[in-house]
């Protein structure tokens, strides 16, 4: 059990920006627990991922006591908060409410998640938290937050585990440590031309009705369960280390 000296200090992120309804009702839920401090996207961030800015400078804006707008994405935020604006180190990273699902693949994609991993990069028991109905109790997800929270806070998890969250609709009060689903999308390409003739596009898709695992996190929620789904920063693959790709064939090389 891990023993705080000082009141838990927890950073507050998200992708749908500062002004999100789902960002206040969680910063309200987690202030229960100790000092909350919000660096969140000026603007919707939504499916940047883990996108750092680089080649421009980044703008951070005061809303409120303790409550920052930043220029940039939902990583821009962590980083800068751990390593610029915030006081001391924070306990606790949690990235959200997103307004819609973050299950499966969505997870490459996802600026909610891409705030949360960066608070694990940087050494911090990190959660990620979404809500399925993006109409739905934001109240309810966040008070699932806080209860996690609590006991992460208390306990800690494992060094590179960042944990993504999913709330489905209603208020349901069980919940099922899942495996990350296979959430496919049917990808379509909209090519369309301005009032100039100049050729613009949208792309994006609708998720395909895939069958999932059982242990899946599109499962859980199916059933009604919150999902919580332990990801890895080491995505690497060690069983295709030995005779899968020993089998490659290099010309020229030698494959050792």
């Amino acid at each position: 059990m891990r023993v705080l000296s000082e009141p838990p200090l927890i950073l507050v992120t998200n992708d749908d920006g500062i002004r999100a309804e789902g960002l206040r009702v969680l910063a309200d839920a987690l202030g229960r627990l100790g000092e909350v401090v919000v660096v969140a996207p000026d603007r919707n961030q939504s499916a940047v991922s883990h996108k750092i800015t680089l080649h421009e400078p980044l703008r951070v804006f005061e809303q409120a006591p303790g409550r920052l707008a930043v220029g940039g994405t939902p990583v821009d935020c962590v980083y800068l908060a751990m390593n610029d604006l915030l006081p001391r180190a924070p306990n606790l990273v949690v990235s959200g409410i997103n307004a819609g699902p973050n299950l499966g693949f969505d997870v490459h994609y996802s600026g909610t998640v891409g705030g949360a991993v960066e608070g694990t990069l940087q050494g911090v028991p990190s959660v990620a938290i979404s809500l399925i109905d993006r109409h739905g109790d934001y109240r309810h997800a966040a008070n699932f937050t806080a209860a996690l929270a609590e006991s992460v806070l208390r306990t800690g998890l494992p060094e590179g585990v960042t944990l993504n969250v999913n709330v489905p609709a209603g208020s349901p009060n069980r919940a099922r440590i899942s495996t990350l689903g296979r959430r496919r999308y049917s990808h379509s390409v909209h090519r369309r031309e301005d009032p100039r003739g100049e050729v613009y596009y949208w792309i994006g898709g609708a998720p395909a009705d895939d069958r999932e695992a059982e242990d899946s996190d599109c499962e859980a929620v199916r059933q009604g369960l919150i999902a919580v789904t332990p990801l890895f920063l080491d995505q690497t693959h060690r069983p295709s280390m030995g005779r899968d790709l020993e089998r490659l064939e290099l010309s020229g090389f030698v494959l050792e």
